[in-house]
């Protein structure tokens, strides 16, 4: 079994979701560190298109003095209102979209709901995203599995509990992983080759890495196209 894994980022871009459909289950890694910046700065944010160019969508946390909280402890800020901003943003910038009124629906009924913490919402958001890209994968949660430790032997432990044989990691996963250390547990390790899907919405112009939304409300079944081409991995 391939598995895959990655923080529950809020409103994932395409490469989150064609590294999904290249494995078989699929692990929300809500156990680690909350990172507001930097290269795992996305937890919490992503960017979506404005006629004024990308701008970003940013969920209000509590994280003051709370430096080694992990992602599944994150409070969202209740004085913020920021669902109601969010979405609006969403429908003044998609409204007019073609595929706006097939998904926003689902998508609302989300944004509607009471949250009080940061994973749970962005999880649910990526649930929805399965479903509307037809991704039928087991979504297994971190929080939930016995596995413990840090980077390499955090990864070989939660795919030993899940039976995984083989990991397909982010291609930045080559920076950082003891690739050694998984043949000796008897894991292939596979890395993403992942290449930004070329489209441009009408007197528009190519964005890449915005929020799979974007693709999703402009071109509709061929995002989901998309997301499902041939396996982009390495060993």
């Amino acid at each position: 079994m391939r598995l895959t894994a990655h923080q529950p980022n809020y409103l994932p871009y395409g490469g989150f979701f064609q590294k999904i459909a290249a494995a078989d289950e699929f692990l929300v890694v809500d156990t680690t560190q909350f990172v507001k910046r930097g290269p795992f700065g996305w937890i919490h944010r992503n960017k979506i298109r404005t006629p004024n160019g990308p701008i970003w969508l940013t969920l209000p946390v509590l994280s003051k003095g709370r430096f080694d909280q992990k992602i599944d402890e994150v409070e969202l800020d209740p004085r913020k209102g920021w669902a109601k901003k969010h979405w609006k943003s969403l429908e003044w910038n998609y409204g007019k979209a073609p595929h706006w009124e097939r998904f926003s629906p689902g998508l609302k009924a989300i944004y509607e709901r009471p949250w009080t913490h940061l994973s749970p919402l962005t999880t649910e958001i990526i649930r929805w995203f399965l479903g509307v890209l037809e991704l039928d994968r087991p979504c297994h949660l971190a929080s939930e599995l016995a596995a413990q430790g840090a980077s390499t032997e955090y990864i070989i432990a939660f795919c030993k509990e899940l039976g995984a044989d083989e990991f397909l990691s982010g291609t930045h996963g080559q920076d950082y992983l003891a690739v050694e250390r998984f043949p000796m547990e008897g894991i292939e390790l596979l890395f993403q080759e992942y290449t930004p899907a070329d489209y441009t919405p009408p007197g528009g112009e190519a964005i890449q890495n915005l929020s799979m939304l974007d693709q999703l409300f402009w071109t509709g079944d061929d995002a989901i196209a998309w997301v499902h081409e041939t396996d982009r991995t390495t060993a």
